[in-house]
């Protein structure tokens, strides 16, 4: 059999880089805020800023989105792993600065707060949070039926989640000193990061032009293929600062949206440095 291969770009389902490139230069209004920093302002990483709360400590701020898997999960009918993915972004994300997520807020926007729904998000949320020993002291459901629609009528949602992190000077990842020779080691995955999802929804599901109905079994696969995109994001807190307890490592890098081009943030730190990918198995 004769397959006709379609060639994707983020820009062909909706993600343009060049457009998000030119919003994220708004961004540098937001400094005008960082004189409120104290005990030695901001710290400028590759991937955001961490800022100073006493002498020799700091914190990093994150606060994520788990993008159109959601969608996903509404193909499924199965909401109770997408909370895990929701503190996955958040805490992956503030370990790449050596930091130690300390707690969790989440924000919930629903069509319809429906209570099984919500009971099965937040379900998932703890299972993030237990997982990288995290406390949730708060969070927010919002009913937004005029802003929020899904796939499944009452059930769309938005979920959000924000993570604070505490790392001392000493222990900071600064992402600097990258030099030729220096090894990059990657961490397993469970499947694809959560902000990958939206080209792989449209290479993969009939829904949106794909391959595949959400309950196929592809050959080498062991289920459906719906349930291997919703696998929830491994949360690498625990052994990424295993790791850098006893090694020292320069930089960390979260590959979600943007995949391996986020490597490029390193260079605005080390100049002239590029990065070869052997051994790889994704």
């Amino acid at each position: 059999m004769l397959w006709m291969v379609r060639e994707f770009t983020y820009a062909d389902v909706g993600v343009d880089r060049r457009v998000r490139a030119e919003s994220k230069k708004m961004l540098k209004v937001l400094r005008d805020t960082y004189k409120f920093s104290h005990y030695g302002g901001i710290v400028n990483l590759p991937y955001g800023n961490i800022f100073s709360i006493d002498s020799g400590r700091y914190l990093d701020l994150v606060v994520e989105g788990v993008g159109t898997k959601v969608l996903v999960a509404q193909l499924a009918g199965k909401y109770d792993t997408i909370g895990v993915d929701a503190v996955a972004l958040a805490v992956n994300d503030v370990i790449r600065s050596g930091a130690k997520p300390l707690a969790i807020a989440d924000n919930i926007h629903a069509q319809v707060s429906d209570p099984e729904l919500i009971g099965e998000l937040l379900r998932g949320i703890t299972r993030g949070a237990l997982e990288s020993e995290c406390v949730v002291p708060s969070g927010e459901i919002g009913d937004v039926a005029e802003v929020i629609r899904g796939l499944v009528e009452g059930k769309g949602f938005d979920l959000v989640v924000a993570t604070v992190g505490e790392v001392v000077e000493e222990k900071i990842i600064h992402g600097r000193d990258i030099k030729p020779g220096d090894v990059i080691v990657g961490m397993r995955s469970s499947g694809i990061h959560s902000n990958g999802v939206t080209l792989a929804r449209k290479i993969l599901f009939k829904h949106w032009g794909g391959k595949y109905e959400p309950f196929d079994v592809p050959d080498g696969f062991g289920r459906e293929i719906v349930y291997e995109v919703l696998e929830p994001m491994k949360i690498y807190v625990k052994p990424l600062l295993r790791v850098a307890e006893n090694v020292k490592v320069k930089a960390a890098v979260h590959i979600t949206g943007d995949a391996y081009l986020k490597f490029g943030n390193l260079q605005r730190f080390s100049k002239g440095i590029g990065f070869e990918f052997t051994n790889f198995k994704p």
